[in-house]
């Protein structure tokens, strides 16, 4: 089985040359992906995806892989600055294209509506004069005709009485510009005030509706009487809405009474749990038996606090402040090694393996300090040690 995966195919000549001759360095080092994680400061999450084309490196990571395999940095980094910029003009090609899905989606979008908007825009006011009738004003100041539906006779109001507001229909005198009470035709200017509608033979004195010259029964126009009807209904909603909140705090405020200060629990204070940097995914005893690289407590976040040689292996006690736990290493070991983590005062161990990478770590432990936490490694051949 390769060790590498196949980079990606739609990846820039330029960016896929740069990854192959990290890996090439690495290969040539001898170093596992976890050792060089742990001697570059940089996640073994971080070097697979720099290693297999997925994310580019950055320039810090580049100069400390070249000091661990003892590359010459110049070199490197001339390659990593070609492929840096092969790598902007692949994600600005990428967010170019986005955007032009994104402006013909919205265009396909605006479209629908179109067609529709113009149907409306052209039938709008058809639609209205279907339904609506037309009055006739002749010149004279005779009666006037209300007309009416196809194949209807038109009617003629009695003279002296103007057709009632509401009554009109939509296209009659209340869309041709002409006043409450006042009749087409007969060119009574609009004047404020009661006394107009009366010389006009409309509502005389209010909306009452009766013949010219006598006083109506209402309060004024029939606008002025729909907005104080509006207004009654909404004042009496508040009062409604009111009533029941009032009704609500009052049940619950009795509710509460008929306990006693003794039936209500103390509340406790809850201490919350700490912010962790990004990548960092547990803390303390969250990270009791889980891997290093894997929560993000190695790297950058993480120090050697103790080491012992066993023969020609090499133990550490690898320490994260950050993550409150601590976890053991073996490097240069032979395969079939074993190597431990154990909290001083505890039972509780963990153990690692080395396999053909030559080198193991073990799960974490949680730790308050470095000195809480010891190493111990038994080597195939029988050999044991561990850190002080």
């Amino acid at each position: 089985m390769p060790r590498w995966r196949a980079l990606p195919d739609e990846l820039d000549p330029q960016v896929r040359e740069f990854a192959s001759q990290l890996r090439r360095l690495v290969d040539r080092s001898g170093l596992s992906i976890a050792a060089v994680a742990d001697r570059t400061g940089y996640s073994k999450t971080s070097w697979e995806r720099y290693l297999n084309g997925r994310l580019l490196a950055p320039k810090r990571a580049i100069v400390a892989l070249a000091e661990v395999t003892g590359t010459n940095p110049v070199h490197l980094t001339t390659m990593w600055e070609l492929a840096e910029r092969a790598w902007s003009r692949s994600e600005m090609r990428h967010d170019m294209t986005m955007e032009a899905i994104r402006i013909s989606q919205a265009r396909a979008a605006l479209g629908e509506f179109g067609p529709t908007a113009t149907k409306n825009g052209k039938n709008g006011s058809g639609g209205a004069g279907a339904g609506s009738r037309t009055v006739a004003r002749p010149s004279g100041g005779g009666a006037t005709g209300v007309a009416g539906p196809a194949g209807v006779a038109p009617t003629v109001p009695p003279q002296g009485q103007a057709p009632l507001a509401d009554s009109l229909p939509y296209g009659s005198e209340r869309e041709q510009g002409f006043r409450p009470g006042e009749r087409a035709g007969e060119g009574v200017p609009y004047a404020s005030g009661a006394g107009a509608y009366a010389e006009a033979g409309g509502y005389a004195g209010g909306g009452g509706g009766g013949p010219a010259g006598q006083p109506g029964t209402g309060g004024g126009s029939p606008d002025r009487q729909r907005r104080r009807r509006r207004l009654t209904m909404f004042l009496a909603g508040v009062v409604g809405a009111l009533v029941v909140i009032a009704a609500a705090v009052y049940l619950t405020g009795a509710g509460k009474g008929d306990k006693s200060d003794d039936a209500k629990p103390e509340a406790t204070p809850t201490s919350s749990a700490p912010e962790l940097p990004a990548g960092v995914q547990c803390s303390g005893k969250d990270c009791t038996g889980k891997d290093p690289e894997a929560m993000g407590c190695g790297g950058e976040f993480a120090r050697t606090t103790d080491s012992v040689l066993v023969g020609q292996a090499k133990i550490e006690v690898r320490y994260s402040q950050t993550c409150g736990a601590a976890w053991a290493r073996i490097t240069q070991a032979a395969p079939g090694d074993v190597v431990r983590i154990q909290q001083a005062g505890t039972t509780g161990v963990q153990k690692g393996t080395v396999n053909a990478d030559l080198d193991a770590y073990t799960p974490m432990v949680a730790v308050t300090k470095a000195s809480e936490a010891k190493a111990c490694a038994t080597l195939k051949s029988g050999r044991q040690g561990c850190t002080q």
